[in-house]
């Protein structure tokens, strides 16, 4: 075990253990929650934050990194956002609570709140193990999100929009959802800090420290695309976990955009445990300022005949920082495992960082698993191609640039879906580069 034994608390993590003594009567939950809620900030105390010593933070000293949490939930009006793609249902949670209800075709939605007073939702509340920080503090605040369920061939012809808007303080919800049998939906799990007024910007109202859960499960023969985007302000620490079970013949393609906050972590944990499945992930950090962001990835291939692919690009400005862990597990049953995973980093600072660290355990032999990583600066002869033809250095860069991010988001199929998150990159890129 990692757990470590914590005898002087930091301030942030005493200002969690406050918050959760002031906040005590204000969440939701029966007795079995509470119970659960306790344990969860019992463990917390004694182990602490996580530290460079525990291997699955090495990059992201969590205990050192994050300095202070905002004592409770922040004020301000928040309205629901626009949706990224027009024609979107949208399902809002605006400064941590529900709102906004759609009404969709196949598509059961209820309040996450309600399953912790009724305790339906404490099996869900448990950590995954000893160095699981997210688990225990979003277990231990969490009040409210949604439940969603998709029927069974339901085919939905518009994306889903989860909305998790906040003007700042402490902000903790959850997603559970399930996909049934041969359903297909595109679902769009969007995170953004704004203003007191509602309109995004580069910084929130005031700081918040964010946790958000989503558990996953993804029925036999489902074609899933779940894209997660994060836009919190600049001074927001995100704390971010996604659990999948991917079923039989079950097809997941996973998008992960970072344009945001101080601190991220956004934690993958994708359990692949039906035949036939297929898993393709594709991640972009665009890191500024002096912002740091983590993507941790632990797939477990249990099963055969799976395959995976897995491809992170990032781009790093000024003095931010980023990290890429993935870690492919091959269970022994899984013969005809096909897996690749590759991460792909244009630094554009001397005084940028990344980090990468890809893993691959392989107990099966009958397998075709690979990684391997780049860490560079913009190509010169495909610079000097484009100066030659009259285009300025800075634009000819900004292109380049584009184009190495861009590749990733347009192997999406939905048009509409694309021309949004080029949207999205584009507009982050005008003011970084």
């Amino acid at each position: 075990m990692n757990m470590q034994t914590t005898t002087r608390l930091t301030a942030a993590e005493t200002a969690l253990i406050e918050a959760y003594n002031n906040q005590l009567g204000e969440l939701p939950g029966n007795g079995d929650v509470f119970a659960t809620r306790d344990r969860l900030l019992d463990e917390l105390k004694t182990t602490g934050l996580p530290t460079r010593r525990i291997e699955a933070w090495h990059y992201t000293d969590l205990k050192n990194l994050l300095r202070t949490v905002p004592a409770e939930s922040g004020t301000g009006n928040v309205a629901e956002l626009p949706p990224l793609v027009e024609g979107s249902a949208v399902l809002s949670v605006l400064q941590g609570q529900t709102s906004v209800k759609a009404s969709v075709d196949g598509v059961s939605v209820r309040s996450y709140a309600d399953g912790l007073l009724d305790g339906s939702a404490v099996a869900g509340l448990a950590a995954l193990g000893a160095d699981d920080a997210i688990g225990r503090i979003n277990g231990s605040f969490v009040r409210d999100g949604y439940v969603v369920e998709i029927a069974e061939g339901a085919e939905l012809e518009a994306p889903l929009e989860v909305q998790f808007v906040h003007v700042g303080g402490q902000i903790h919800s959850r997603l559970p959802v399930s996909f049934g049998a041969g359903s297909k939906v595109t679902l769009i799990e969007r995170h953004q800090g704004v203003t007191a007024n509602a309109a995004p910007v580069t910084a929130s109202g005031g700081a918040a420290l964010v946790s958000a859960i989503s558990e996953v499960r993804i029925g036999d023969g489902a074609e899933v695309t779940w894209i997660i985007l994060q836009q919190q302000g600049a001074d927001d620490t995100h704390l971010g976990q996604i659990r999948i079970d991917l079923g039989k013949d079950a097809k997941l393609k996973l998008f992960v955009i970072n344009a945001g906050g101080e601190l991220v972590r956004q934690e993958l944990h994708i359990a692949v445990t039906g035949e036939g499945s297929d898993l393709q992930l594709r991640g972009v950090n665009l890191l500024g300022g002096e912002t740091h962001t983590d993507i941790t990835l632990v797939l477990g291939h249990d099963v055969p005949n799976t395959t995976s692919t897995e491809i992170v690009r990032s781009v790093v400005f000024d003095r931010a920082r980023g990290v890429f862990q993935g870690m492919i597990r091959v269970a022994p049953d899984a013969q005809k495992t096909d897996a690749k995973m590759a991460c792909n980093t244009l630094l554009m600072s001397d005084d940028a960082e990344f980090s990468v660290k890809p893993e691959l355990e392989i107990f099966a032999d009958d397998v075709q698993c690979g990684h391997g990583a780049t860490v560079t600066d913009i190509d010169a002869n495909h610079l000097y191609y484009l100066m030659a033809r009259g285009i300025p250095a800075k634009k000819a860069r900004a292109m380049l640039v584009n184009a190495f991010v861009a590749a990733i988001v347009e192997e999406l199929e939905d048009e509409a879906v694309v021309e949004a998150l080029e949207g999205v990159i584009s507009t982050w890129l005008e003011k970084h580069a």
